[in-house]
């Protein structure tokens, strides 16, 4: 595991996130209530980037495309792809698609910089 800068943190205004690439990973970012969070960037149910008009409640992240919802802490799959505009539209997309939890990067601020530690070099 390698710790990599990934945004300056002046660049992170309370409660806003962020998408950055690391290597080849795309990254949601943000500072959310006082605390520094990374993520996989897209969502796990049909790759949109989480950072544009993903909503963040009750620590929680929702996918602005299909409502697919992940708790920010662990990752953990709330809700899959319930697609409140067509219900039986959403339910179909998400048989289509495995169930699969949101992946966690572990942060630290060094210097001005947010780290996140990644794997490999």
């Amino acid at each position: 595991m390698v710790w990599k800068n990934a945004i300056k943190t002046k660049k992170l205004k309370p409660g806003k996130t962020k998408m950055v690439t690391i290597g080849l990973k795309t990254l949601m970012v943000g500072n959310i209530e006082d605390e520094y969070i990374a993520t996989e960037g897209l969502c796990r149910h049909m790759r949109w980037p989480l950072a544009y008009g993903g909503k963040i409640k009750d620590g929680c992240i929702r996918c602005p495309l299909h409502q697919t919802t992940h708790k920010l802490d662990d990752g953990e799959l709330v809700e899959w792809s319930p697609f409140p505009i067509f219900p039986a539209y959403g339910k179909l997309l998400g048989k289509m698609s495995k169930k699969k939890d949101l992946h966690i990067y572990p942060t630290r601020i060094e210097g001005e910089y947010l780290q996140v530690e990644i794997k490999g070099k």
